[in-house]
């Protein structure tokens, strides 16, 4: 059996409404639980890998702030050119969201939030259900397309229907009506993994005894098709990459935690190994190149 498949298998055994007001008199609301930041890597490569014309790439990050009721979601589309927008969004009760949008340039967040910066889009608000197993809310389309034109382009990006259960956050954004009554993104919290990483100078035909190794301890990687580079020990790129992304393949259904070595030349993967997706830590060893990484709590 071949080293790299044995590894994989080893890991694998061992890993098995009314108008709201946004000033701070505003009264606090249930806090929101879904904090972090969204990829729905898996979505486009699953329809990709079927034959079909994939969705658009959507990264969302859910931003806490100092007020429990609000949060910044930043919302950015892999498009060309790229689009990008931020919204802060109060949960006023349990089953009702309202988005806002900034009336200043460059809007404070975290311990600096100030909710005067925003305007609230009423029109826009998503109302709908929460319960342990989740939330779902909605917004009213018609009465929001309504305003829509005034937002200008970044309007496409706003949300009108979400889903938060679990890991996911399925989102259904403005612009996805053109794309169909169901049309929706498949977002997946990101995990993040950090650790090392060791590349010999001599690449894949590196001899057995050569001492020649570039160390790089400050490796991170999101596990939704996050990428990060090996670098030789003056910060140069080598011409190789890791790659760490969360699939489920066809063959057997099997979800898991992949970590590859690219060649940059023309982005093929050299070497890969599989994991759990629940994982704390994952690893490969291909002689030329080592890496370990493990999974951490923070998010960068």
């Amino acid at each position: 059996m071949k080293p790299i498949l044995l590894f994989a298998l080893l890991l694998l055994a061992a890993c098995q409404s009314q108008p709201h007001r946004s000033d701070e008199a505003a009264t606090a609301a249930t806090p929101t639980t879904i904090e972090g930041q969204y990829d729905n890597h898996e979505q486009v490569w699953a329809v990709r890998e079927g034959g079909a014309n994939p969705p658009a790439h959507v990264v969302v990050a859910i931003e806490p702030t100092r007020r429990p009721d609000w949060t910044i979601w930043h919302v950015r589309l892999d498009a060309v050119p790229p689009l990008s927008a931020a919204w802060a969004m109060q949960r006023v009760d349990a089953a009702t969201w309202l988005p806002h949008r900034a009336m200043v340039a460059a809007p404070t967040g975290g311990d600096a939030f100030d909710a005067q910066q925003w305007t609230p889009l009423d029109a826009c608000a998503l109302r709908g259900e929460s319960s342990s197993g989740g939330i779902r809310a909605s917004a009213d389309v018609a009465a929001c397309s309504a305003i829509a034109p005034g937002i200008g382009a970044q309007a496409a990006l706003l949300p009108i229907a979400l889903e938060a259960e679990g890991e996911w956050l399925r989102l259904r954004l403005y612009a996805d009506q053109a794309r169909g009554a169901q049309a929706r993104s498949e977002a997946r919290r990101v995990a993040y993994f950090s650790g090392w990483a060791a590349i010999n100078g001599g690449g894949p035909g590196a001899a057995a005894d050569s001492r020649d190794w570039h160390m790089d301890r400050n490796v991170r990687l999101g596990s939704e098709g996050g990428r990060a580079p090996l670098l030789w020990r003056d910060g140069k790129r080598s011409g190789y990459s890791l790659a760490l992304e969360r699939l489920t393949y066809r063959d057997g259904n099997v979800p898991v935690l992949k970590l590859s070595i690219l060649d940059d030349a023309d982005g093929h993967a050299l070497a890969y190994a599989w994991a759990n997706p629940q994982a704390t830590r994952i690893g490969i060893n291909l002689g030329w190149v080592q890496v370990g990484l493990d999974r951490v709590t923070s998010s960068p």
